[in-house]
């Protein structure tokens, strides 16, 4: 059984194990090009108590080569630290005040989540002006962009007519925290969802990563705007499915933008994990309970088999066991971490699975959704 779920997920699951779908990659839908004009653009920046990386996001973002309109709106969302006066000081000291507007969010009211209330504050600021711009970059406040990436990935949208152009920023990988278990995040979330399948119109999965998002302002005011997903929790996932509605979507792996965040700890990287992942389950105790039997069998059991078994039954497990360290292999060169990293792969399932555990507590306490002081999972419950 161990053995036919691998085969499944690595012939016929998208290839998503291989990490193939980037940013760089000299293929069809590869590396873009664009000669005609460049159109507008405005970058939201939803900011709650980001004192600490707002400042190099709207820098990297000032700094970019890119041909057209470009301005910068900030939504302090009732931040408790000095979020604004660090974007200010960032975008003067640049010289580039006059391209940056930082608004200060209204308090969040019911049947939203913060992130998606304060996007849309920013939406509307933007959708006031005489000339709204084409395009709209939803960006974290965390988010480091290099010189050429806003071209790339407008290029890319512009060539290929995409309504969502999304980039899975490349996360901080330093502390011992991030180098166990990020690159499994990553290479979980391709599972769960294929890139390659997200970025076929034929196929119903939708897919964008938070933190990088161009959107085709025009597409987003069709479907209903943010207003249509505005208790979503995993609200890039439902922005995708939204927008694929519109028209074609891509996702893909990048090294030109990256993320600031430090997830020091592993009670930091549970803290991330925790605060969606039972709503990815719908809420669904039978769901949570079949979700861990699944990954029991898919990580877990490979090892229970080499360890215990014996004869064809333990060479399998064993076979099976190399066969995801060579599948997590991409994922880890990625990151530039070493193969052999692979093998501890049933261990790091085996921790994400605590903390789908966790998620699923912390909903029954009533703290489920629970970032930057909200707890946030009873308006997922209302989509």
């Amino acid at each position: 059984m161990v053995l036919a779920i691998w085969l499944y997920l690595l012939a016929v699951r998208g290839g998503f194990w291989l990490a193939a779908e980037r940013d760089d990659r000299a293929a069809p839908g590869g590396i873009p090009s664009w000669n005609g004009a460049w159109p507008a653009i405005a970058a939201v920046i939803p900011a709650r108590d980001e004192a600490a990386c707002i400042g190099e996001t709207v820098s990297s973002l000032l700094r970019q080569h890119y041909a057209g309109e470009f301005d910068i709106i900030v939504v302090d969302d009732q931040s408790r630290d000095g979020t604004a006066q660090a974007a200010r000081a960032a975008a003067e000291n640049l010289g580039n005040a006059d391209r940056l507007k930082v608004v200060s969010g209204r308090p969040l009211p019911t049947g939203w989540t913060g992130k998606l209330w304060a996007q849309h504050q920013g939406v509307a600021l933007v959708d006031q002006a005489a000339n709204p711009p084409a395009y709209l970059l939803f960006t974290d406040a965390d988010i480091i962009y290099g010189a050429d990436a806003l071209s790339q990935l407008v290029a890319r949208a512009l060539a290929n007519g995409f309504v969502l152009t999304s980039l899975m920023v490349k996360l901080r990988c330093k502390s011992f925290a991030e180098r166990l278990l990020v690159p499994a995040f990553i290479f979980f979330f391709q599972m769960l969802y294929p890139f390659a399948w997200a970025n076929d119109p034929r196929r119903g999965t939708a897919a964008a990563a938070g933190g990088c998002m161009l959107v085709r302002r025009d597409a987003l005011r069709q479907a209903g705007g943010l207003t249509a997903i505005r208790g979503a929790l995993i609200d890039d996932c439902a922005l995708a499915k939204l927008l694929k509605a519109q028209g074609p979507i891509w996702i893909g792996l990048t090294e030109r933008v990256h993320s600031i965040r430090a997830y020091a700890r592993l009670a930091d990287i549970r803290r991330m994990v925790s605060r969606t992942a039972y709503a990815q389950l719908g809420y669904s105790p039978l769901v949570l309970a079949g979700t861990i039997a699944g990954l029991a069998l898919t990580y877990l059991a490979p090892v229970v088999l080499t360890v215990f078994a014996d004869g064809l039954a333990q060479f399998l497990g064993l076979f099976v066991w190399l066969l995801m360290a060579l599948a997590f292999r991409p994922t880890l060169r990625f990151y530039g971490l070493s193969a052999l990293r692979g093998l501890a792969l049933p261990a790091i399932a085996a921790v994400y699975m605590a903390f789908t555990f966790d998620s699923a507590y912390q909903h029954a306490r009533g703290r489920g959704g629970m970032w930057k002081g909200r707890a946030q999972a009873d308006v997922s419950e209302l989509r």
